[in-house]
């Protein structure tokens, strides 16, 4: 079977599955998006949204991240790691976004990844969730799980990334992605998969060889 035929047959079931897999992050704008998946790098979805109400109640913009005194913002989101790191880089893409974009958040990838602090996880995952831009965001759960369908070979998040976009639609890339989580949380996990009741587990390599 070619990969995207295993996509299509993927598809079709992660879409009555998985119907309603969204960006688990809580978010109100493109900017908070932003920040928050920042955040979120290292650290649960759970714990981000824990502290997010806070912080953007008192940072709600990029001015307000570019003014921001540096220890108080550490303070506010020691509990997601990496704080001191996350701080700086936070300060400087608030900094940034006034500076270069009046204080809007870029649409393009290009753009964004000349923001402190954004890699293409991020940029991807604003890029689809936040302007309905097609983009493939790998996390843990998608490269393990992409890996163990035979979709990709590579352990880098980058280069899976390009294993995908060759293979999967553009209007279906944000929603997979976001599938693959969910299939990554409840079922497909990094230790002991639940195979004997995945219900994709006809497409599955590591399943079929036994």
């Amino acid at each position: 079977m070619d990969k995207k035929t295993k996509i299509q047959g993927i598809r079709e079931i992660f879409d009555t599955i998985y119907k309603d897999a969204t960006c688990t992050l809580h978010y109100e704008t493109p900017f908070q998006l932003l920040v928050a998946t920042q955040l979120a790098a290292q650290c649960t979805d759970a714990r981000v949204n824990i502290v997010a109400p806070a912080l953007f109640a008192k940072y709600p913009d990029p001015e307000a991240f570019a003014g921001a005194d540096i220890l108080e913002l550490e303070e506010m989101i020691r509990s997601t790691g990496f704080f001191r790191n996350k701080a700086r880089n936070l300060k400087a893409c608030g900094e940034a976004l006034c500076v270069r974009h009046g204080g809007v958040v870029p649409d393009t990838m290009e753009e964004l990844l000349a923001l402190p602090g954004v890699g293409r996880k991020t940029a991807n995952l604003v890029l689809g969730d936040a302007f309905g831009k097609p983009g493939i965001v790998v996390d843990t759960h998608a490269g393990r799980i992409a890996r163990r369908l035979g979709l990709t070979k590579n352990q880098n998040p980058t280069k899976v990334e390009f294993d995908l976009l060759k293979i999967v639609p553009k209007e279906y890339q944000s929603r997979f992605c976001h599938q693959l989580v969910m299939h990554g949380r409840e079922v497909c996990r990094a230790m002991s998969p639940k195979c004997e009741n995945c219900p994709i587990a006809a497409y599955c390599n590591d399943v079929s060889k036994g």
